[in-house]
């Protein structure tokens, strides 16, 4: 097997001081809560039909007026509000069409707001060493390690950052796209020297891959020269995820398979709106939300997942217990008909240099 050169780092370009705000939205009371700020700042808001543009006319230029006006505005708007602002700093005299196109282009003021840390302590993210680490997963049958879960971790400080404020951070800055890609490849490339015949499961939001055939070239570039078996890839879609735009989750999920790959339906809950997902997608590997399988000691925990594990089996698909953190609780989803397992009991998530891969038969 090959060994794969290191991903590079995603870049987080933060923006920089500004002398000039460009600020445009389509809901009427939002505009007017701008001027008032920046007037009330000493600043100049000179108000058009769903623009305001605010500039400095003071003399020397005052930058941390402007820094006082994003946090003012963060304060004094909802989430929903800035999410109708688009902000475009400091743009360009051209009032024709690259003008109106540097708008269009230009961030909301919510993601404005995250990515100069008003909002989100995204430096966290921007300083964060990013690597993956890997957890096993285990046939509760004979205790055998089948294949192994990355996750995306960070280090900042000398302290780690879990993967799940990494990607709420990245969503923030509007960066969620680039972490997921990140997250993607360097799972792949740090599994290589070491997995074998094992399954590797990759966690993939279907919401940062806007265009499959382009957006994942290089996870099917990274996949190959790996060396690792197509079918050996399982890429996992969160049940909350997959409920938002069936659509698009299935274009993407028509490109896996069209690589060889497999599907993991993730986190998979309780009601009727967890069979029928599990029906509709049809995926390869389902896997048991955690809470779910810390409730198996309770005769309606138990139903939901035989009821899951009935329809699972009945597709050809494969069931893990996530969070399996006691013998007692593999011992349950094993009599329930559930097939592998990860949790704590099995190990912990550990970074590939620590990891001693069990040999695989066949």
């Amino acid at each position: 097997m090959s060994v794969g050169h290191a991903v590079p780092a995603p870049r987080f370009p933060l923006p920089g001081r500004v002398a000039r705000l460009l600020l445009a939205s389509p809901v009427e009371h939002v505009l007017p809560v701008v001027v008032r700020a920046a007037t009330e700042l000493g600043l100049n808001a000179e108000r058009a039909p769903g623009l305001v543009d605010v500039v400095d006319d003071s003399s020397p230029l005052d930058a941390g007026r402007f820094d006082r006006l994003l946090a003012r505005l963060a304060r004094e708007l909802s989430v929903a509000e800035t999410d109708v602002v688009r902000v475009a700093t400091d743009p360009g005299d051209d009032d024709g069409i690259a003008f109106a196109a540097q708008l269009m282009a230009a961030p909301t003021l919510s993601v404005e707001l995250a990515r100069r840390g008003v909002t989100a302590e995204v430096g966290l993210l921007t300083e964060a060493e990013l690597f993956p680490v890997y957890q096993p997963v285990v046939d509760l049958a004979d205790g055998r390690t089948t294949g192994y879960e990355a996750l995306l971790r960070g280090r900042v400080d000398g302290r780690e950052v879990g993967g799940g404020d990494l990607f709420f951070l990245a969503a923030a800055a509007g960066w969620g796209d680039r972490l997921d890609r990140f997250a993607r490849e360097a799972a792949v490339v740090g599994a290589a020297p070491w997995l074998g015949p094992a399954d590797l499961f990759v966690n993939s939001s279907p919401e940062a891959v806007y265009r499959p055939e382009v957006c994942l070239t290089g996870t099917v570039q990274a996949v190959r020269a790996a060396g690792i078996a197509p079918h050996q890839v399982v890429f996992e879609v969160v049940e909350a995820h997959a409920a938002r735009d069936r659509g698009h989750l299935l274009a993407v999920l028509e490109h896996h398979r069209a690589q060889g790959w497999r599907v993991a339906l993730d986190d998979v809950g309780v009601g009727w709106s967890s069979l029928a997902l599990v029906s509709a997608l049809r995926p390869d590997v389902v896997k048991l939300d955690k809470a779910l399988v810390a409730r198996l000691d309770s005769g309606a925990a138990r139903a939901v997942v035989g009821g899951l594990v009935e329809v699972a089996h009945s597709l050809g698909a494969v069931v893990v217990a996530e969070g399996v953190e006691t013998q007692a609780s593999a011992d349950r989803a094993r009599q329930l008909g559930v097939d592998l397992g990860q949790g704590w009991l099995f190990g912990r998530p550990a970074r590939a240099a620590d990891l001693v891969p069990e040999p695989l038969a066949g």
